[in-house]
């Protein structure tokens, strides 16, 4: 069998998690970590790649070079580039990694690092073209704004200053697109990175897991989803998040009501882990309780956690771990990510063992 070399595109800060995921799930050796993506082998077939909770998405990869110069004429190194693609192994890669044969176009999505004077629709039509005309088949460009026709053959294409990277979607949509995403909200969580944190949770059988800010319930579905046989609560003020949170986790044991996160209705020290990406007035305003000061979250925080319970938060600043180590909460790793122009921190922080008062 002819070995596969696939690439997993996600989250910047969440390479060496990706990485993480690939070896525990024993899909194969990572030869490469770079800017966004984790390069992997595996000589398996069938559809196990596409089980990447923490990926945005998983590629072919299908051919690459050193980065090409930084102007318009450099591109038609790009178009070599395409022509140096194994489109015939490519294909019945795809399809043995879990993909469709069935192709009906070419599409292509381009990012590059550092200054150019050529845009990412120029790159992406120097390389649709040539793959079309290999295929046989029709290019759509993505230069008018307009989303390609289903069953489109996706291409993504990366120039990272040291290397240009052609790559094959094995699947037709791309994996962060859930299922179950039935509903969203503004502010809601990208499915990667809170399959990011619920693994950073590390929740075992049986344990109570919440998150008091659920929102369009992205976190307690990831965390249903990985760890089934725990049990789960959310909740939230705003009556938008609860009807796409109870839409989005339909049919999965997860338990959703409204409450003010800065006063549930919960006992003291009865919760194993929290899951939690609070609204701390960027995306969505901060109400109730929350409204007038963040310290009613941690101090309800810190009640509602057993000792030695764990949480796992996406914090915006710096300034917002400091206020949890103020509640003697211990941070056990950070790590940094950036989505959407934000640079957020992920912590996990560990509750003291013994309850006081806060």
């Amino acid at each position: 069998m002819t070995a596969a070399r696939l690439v997993a595109r996600c989250v910047h800060g969440l390479e060496s998690t990706v990485a993480a995921e690939i070896l525990q799930l024993g899909l194969g050796t990572v030869t490469h970590l770079g800017h966004r993506e984790v390069h992997f082998r595996t000589f398996r077939s069938g559809p196990r790649a596409l089980g990447l909770s923490t990926a945005d998405d998983v590629f072919l990869l299908a051919a690459q070079r050193p980065d090409i110069g930084t102007t318009k004429r450099d591109l038609t190194e790009l178009a070599r580039l395409a022509d140096t693609a194994d489109i015939g192994t490519l294909m019945r890669l795809r399809e043995e990694q879990g993909g469709s044969g069935a192709v009906t176009g070419v599409e292509v999505s381009a990012s590059f690092l550092g200054r150019r004077t050529f845009n990412r629709y120029d790159a992406e039509d120097a390389v649709g073209q040539v793959l079309a005309r290999r295929l046989g088949i029709g290019y759509h460009s993505r230069r008018a704004g307009v989303g390609p026709p289903p069953a489109h053959s996706g291409w993504r294409l990366t120039l990272d200053g040291t290397r240009a990277t052609l790559m094959l979607r094995i699947t037709d949509r791309p994996l962060h697109r859930r299922a179950y995403k039935q509903r969203s909200i503004p502010g809601t969580l990208h499915p990667p990175l809170a399959a990011a944190m619920v693994r950073m949770a590390d929740i075992h059988p049986g344990h109570t897991v919440l998150d008091p800010c659920c929102g369009a319930g992205t976190l307690l579905i990831e965390a249903g989803l990985h760890q089934p046989r725990a049990r789960f609560h959310g909740f939230d003020l705003a009556s938008e998040s609860l009807r796409a949170a109870k839409e989005n986790a339909a049919g999965l044991p997860i338990s959703i009501d409204q409450a003010d996160a800065g006063h549930l209705p919960l006992p003291g020290g009865g919760i194993d882990r929290v899951l939690c990406n609070p609204p701390w007035n960027g995306q969505v305003a901060a109400r109730g309780r929350l409204s007038g000061s963040s310290s009613h979250w941690w101090a309800e925080l810190r009640r509602v956690l057993a000792p030695g319970g764990m949480a796992v938060v996406l914090l915006p600043e710096a300034g917002d771990i400091a206020a949890g180590i103020r509640r003697r909460f211990v941070p056990l790793r950070v790590q940094r990510v950036r989505i959407s122009g934000a640079q957020p921190f992920l912590v996990q922080f560990a509750a003291p063992d013994e309850q006081r008062g806060s």
